[in-house]
């Protein structure tokens, strides 16, 4: 099968014209909400305000709503073969290594019962062409299989068809999802290379500004892409999708208040979304907002019928309140169980270093069992998806270990396994958004440091700690700290400064937030 798909790729290449035929050159689209897309196909003029409408979703990652609309173009032109891929195309979310081949298969099946069939409805060569490509998406063999052939297919589309800029898009989006859900900063930046050529020949094109974001929404590079975040919020004020992804870019750059009006404004227009208020949260928590990030995450609330998805954002939200506010680790006991190993481990992370903050050798002990029984289940498991998950429960068993010793009197040992965990976290892939872990581990490690006497070993780990998370609270503070405990009082007025500035609208009663402005309008003698 996959040799007669690529042999047909092969001959479509070979026959088809390398420009669209001019009949088709008006097609195209322009919506004020969503963006402006240009791409040609046979469809009737009826049927195709319905199918760029669909696509144009479908580049902010609003699934239903794309679906909706290529259904929409079926109904009017039922021969409409790249309305059936388009609503195939909803099945898949590359970046989320999440794809449904039963609903994409069932989709394609409507159009004709074999992939010969549904290619020869379609109208052109390149019209084949992007057919041969759904078809390998959703063929035979494993997923990481056919992503890659499907990323093969579109490569060749974009070569036969170099005025197709959806083809482009769509190549850098298959790009970003052949790692499964893990990023590889080479083929990330493989794929920002055309979407910064697409982006600067339309502006407003929607895929072009998000999957620019999605290639460089890490620490090293978001600053590539705080332009196309900028913008993609204006290109699709329709989408919430489009609002909250302007935040990747602000996050990595720990840019709060941008973080905060993103989502603020992604809630506005889906406000069941609890992955939006998660974030929310974690922004209100960086401000030092403790009594709005506490109401947001007391609002998501749990329908019965809710899929583990929506228990496991609510837990994920209060295990970093739990973390980040103060006295918050409280709240950890109201958390229901998910039974998903990795949620599960956070809460337990978040008893451990409670533990740790009152000194409670038994909790941390009785935590860092639970933990590695967490990442006993993945291993047990022997799932590749969630390789991820388990180096995220190590990481936080090798801290829960340390704090364990730290509490045992043995800060030498705390800080060899500390740094060694930290060494290892810094070699894997970046994750975008809150910290996975919870508590950065050169974040703790600075803060154990500290807490021992050695300020200038803990500044370092601070510094260290704020190159992957950006401007994040706890770890100004300590730096802030560390540097007046060493004498540095420019340095500490800087981050004290610093500091201040990100707590502007804390709540008055946070109790570092005195000691920031204090820090900050210190002078030397």
């Amino acid at each position: 099968m996959r040799s007669s798909s690529l042999t047909s790729i092969a001959l479509c290449v070979a026959s088809a014209s390398f420009s669209y035929p001019q009949r088709l050159i008006a097609q195209r689209l322009d919506d004020p909400k969503l963006g402006r897309i240009e791409f040609p196909t046979s469809g009737s003029a009826a049927a195709q305000p319905q199918f760029l409408r669909g696509v144009l979703y479908l580049h902010s990652f609003e699934y239903d709503s794309a679906a909706k609309y290529f259904r929409e173009a079926q109904r009017v032109d039922p021969g409409y073969a790249m309305a059936y891929w388009g609503e195939a195309m909803t099945y898949t979310h590359p970046v989320w290594n999440e794809q449904n081949v039963d609903s994409a298969r069932a989709a394609l099946a409507r159009l004709g019962a074999s992939p010969a069939a549904r290619r020869a409805r379609a109208g052109t060569p390149r019209e084949q062409a992007y057919m041969n490509a759904v078809e390998a998406l959703y063929g035979e063999g494993s997923k990481p299989k056919r992503d890659t052939l499907y990323s093969d297919a579109m490569r060749r589309i974009v070569r036969a068809f170099p005025s197709d800029r959806e083809a482009s898009a769509f190549y850098s989006l298959s790009l970003l999802g052949l790692n499964q859900g893990v990023r590889d900063v080479a083929t990330y930046l493989k794929a920002a290379a055309p979407m910064e050529k697409l982006f600067a020949e339309n502006p407003r094109h929607p895929g072009a500004a998000h999957y620019l974001i999605h290639s460089y929404d890490d620490p090293a590079h978001a600053a590539k892409g705080l332009a196309a975040a900028r913008a993609y919020s204006a290109i699709a004020p329709g989408a919430a999708h489009a609002q909250h992804m302007t935040s990747h870019i602000f996050i990595a750059l720990g840019m709060w208040p941008d973080v905060v009006k993103a989502n603020e404004t992604a809630l506005a227009l889906q406000p069941e979304a609890g992955h939006y208020r998660q974030w929310l949260a974690y922004g209100y928590l960086q401000q030092g907002r403790i009594a709005a990030a506490r109401a947001l995450i007391d609002s998501m609330r749990i329908p019965a019928d809710m899929t583990a998805m929506g228990p496991a954002m609510r837990s994920s939200a209060l295990t970093l309140y739990a973390i980040d506010a103060p006295n918050g680790g409280a709240v950890i006991d109201s958390v229901q169980p998910t039974g998903v190993p990795l949620s599960e481990a956070r809460v337990q992370f978040v008893r451990a270093y409670t533990g740790y903050l009152a000194r409670d050798r038994a909790r941390i002990e009785q935590a860092s069992s639970q933990i590695d029984a967490a990442a006993n289940r993945i291993r047990a498991g022997n799932r590749p998806a969630l390789a991820r998950n388990l180096q995220t429960v190590e990481t936080m068993g090798g801290m829960a270990r340390a704090m364990l010793l730290a509490v045992s009197g043995r800060s030498d040992s705390a800080v060899a396994i500390l740094r060694d965990v930290a060494d290892r976290q810094d070699t894997i892939p970046f994750d975008f958004g809150p910290p996975t872990t919870l508590k950065p581990p050169r974040e703790l490690l600075g803060e154990l440091l500290l807490a021992d006497g050695k300020p200038a070993a803990a500044r370092t780990e601070f510094e260290r700690s704020l190159g992957t998370a950006p401007n994040r609270t706890a770890a100004v503070l300590g730096l802030a700290r560390a540097s007046a405990a060493m004498g540095d009082k420019a340095a500490a007025r800087k981050a004290y400064g610093e500091l201040s500035a990100t707590l502007s609208h804390a709540d008055p009663t946070l109790p570092w937030r005195a000691e920031a402005d204090r820090g900050a309008q210190a002078r030397s003698p």
